[in-house]
């Protein structure tokens, strides 16, 4: 019996191993990149940390309960839309470089032009927001853009290193059309691994400034969040971003839950012409790590955006709200505080230059 007990533990070990060496998961910072980590001040006792403490589940709340909600309990009817989810195939290939422009590719993935600049962001284009085919699919409807539709990029933007945020096959699809990869410490490991150079990668931890091309710069902004592909937690960091141009300010939230550093970003930083803020995939048993709406609106306030755009929903099932949710929640709210928010569908142009636009409340049909 020990024999046998033996036998299975080391063939666990070895299916772990196995599984784990596959590109998808990505690869582990090490050398100067590791030693660069450890020199951040973010860097504490082998992980990154979040500003102020940011436990997994909130108080009252158990993984027990948790995973019996997700796999054992009576589901939303509406937690996947019944039919087709409404979206445009914008061409973005074919838009003009002197267009600035945004369009929402789905989840937290969107595509930025401006000032002559192109810039993608967390794209996830594959029709799964997991290592694997079979599981976390997407909406039909939310997955009509695919990487081949994938114009040649200056900036591919990364805010971390989530599976809903850097899709293994969409980046490896895109390689060669890729200029510059902006992403937070760490996560470069996995892009050196997948065959991207290091002298195209800008990694930087908060604080941290990029001059870009057209007089344009980024800078790295805290978030409250985690990051890790495999069993381990936070060995690389998660960030949001404050990108500067000629003529306008965006910022581009990232994953977080609420905390200060919305504040401190608005008084540093702002106001914005726009900011991206992930509205979704929410609980209140993680709202620590992703923003309930209410927050999501407070948020926007403190960093002062004179127009929101919210991601984060009507791809995936990745918590237990229905799917429209997190839009009919964030349109409310915003409106009694008469904030200006903005919700194209999926593929739909919005116009950069043209913040009065308004759209269809498309996710109520």
């Amino acid at each position: 019996m020990m024999y046998l007990l033996i036998a299975v533990v080391i063939l666990l070990v070895l299916a772990y191993y196995l599984i784990m060496s596959q590109d998808v998961f990505g690869s582990d910072p090490a050398g100067k990149r590791l030693e660069r980590m450890k020199q951040s001040k973010h860097y504490r006792d082998g992980q990154f940390q979040n500003i102020s403490h940011t436990p997994s589940l909130a108080e009252g709340h158990s993984m027990s309960e948790v995973l019996y909600n997700f796999f054992l309990a009576k589901k939303d009817p509406l937690l996947k839309p019944l039919k087709r989810i409404p979206s445009i195939h914008t061409s973005l290939k074919d838009i003009p470089k002197d267009q600035d422009v945004f369009i929402w590719l789905g989840h937290s993935s969107y595509f930025i032009q401006t000032d002559g600049v192109s810039f993608l962001i967390d794209p996830v284009l594959s029709t799964y927001g997991s290592p694997f085919k079979f599981f976390n699919k997407a909406f039909t409807g939310s997955d009509i853009f695919k990487p081949e539709d994938v114009p040649n990029l200056d900036y591919l933007i990364i805010t971390h290193d989530h599976f809903d945020h850097l899709d293994y096959p969409t980046v490896k699809n895109i390689k060669d059309r890729v200029g510059t990869v902006i992403l937070p410490l760490g996560v470069g490991a996995h892009f050196e691994k997948w065959g991207y150079r290091e002298d195209q990668l800008i990694e930087e931890e908060w604080g941290g400034i990029a001059d870009l091309k057209n007089n344009i710069k980024i800078t790295f902004t805290p978030a409250r969040h985690f990051s890790g592909r495999k069993i381990k937690r936070n060995g690389t960091l998660w960030t949001s971003y404050v990108l500067e141009t000629p003529t306008k300010k965006l910022f581009l939230g990232g994953d977080s839950g609420y905390d200060t550093h919305f504040k401190m970003i608005g008084e540093k930083y702002g106001p914005f012409d726009y900011a991206i803020m992930e509205n979704g995939q929410y609980n209140e048993a993680w709202k620590y790590i992703h923003a309930l709406p209410q927050e999501v609106i407070q948020a926007s306030i403190e960093v002062n955006a004179q127009n929101i755009i919210p991601v984060h929903s009507s791809k995936f099932a990745l918590a237990l709200h229905p799917w429209n949710e997190p839009l009919k929640k964030i349109s409310s709210l915003g409106k009694e505080k008469k904030l200006h928010i903005l919700t194209p569908m999926i593929g739909e142009i919005v116009d950069l230059n043209q913040s009065d636009t308004q759209f269809k409340t498309w996710w109520e049909d």
